[in-house]
């Protein structure tokens, strides 16, 4: 019998990291953590592939790690907050005739 090639297979060989950890000699923490409650538990962790993490800017990094923290976690379920956020629709400004 074949192994499948995606699903969870796929997903557990990805290596997940948490981008809201950096460590000291590069790259990030793995995926999730200890304790909810206590100091060290720094917030909610923002997880994604290591292979996107390498790919992200700080910029996008910090940008991804504050709305999901800003998400929270109401009713003790994980909130999912998309990795890159949407652009917004530039205004449309009009000038006035004199």
């Amino acid at each position: 019998m074949a192994k499948p090639k995606g699903g969870l297979t796929k997903w557990f060989k990805e290596g997940w990291v948490d981008i809201s950890r950096p460590r000291k000699g590069g790259g990030y923490s793995p995926c999730g953590r200890k304790s909810a409650r206590g100091k060290k538990a720094g917030g909610y962790p923002k997880c994604v592939p290591a292979s996107k993490a390498r790919r992200m800017t700080k910029a996008q990094i910090r940008s991804a790690v504050t709305r999901k923290r800003k998400a929270g976690n109401p009713g003790g379920k994980p909130t999912r907050v998309a990795t890159f956020a949407k652009k917004g629709k530039k205004r449309r400004t009009t000038r006035k005739k004199r």
